[in-house]
């Protein structure tokens, strides 16, 4: 039993860390779209 609440607890340490990773991979993508799609338009409106 000890074993399996060890095991349990690490387990969600390291879910929780996959998760904010995952968390900060969306954001930083999803701003990555946002400046590509701003940049195009402003390239396209200058040009």
């Amino acid at each position: 039993m000890d074993e399996k609440e060890v095991k349990e607890k690490t387990n969600k340490k390291h879910h929780g860390k996959d998760q904010i990773f995952v968390k900060i991979m969306a954001g930083f993508l999803a701003l990555l779209m946002v400046l590509a799609t701003g940049g195009t338009l402003i390239f396209a409106l200058m040009a």
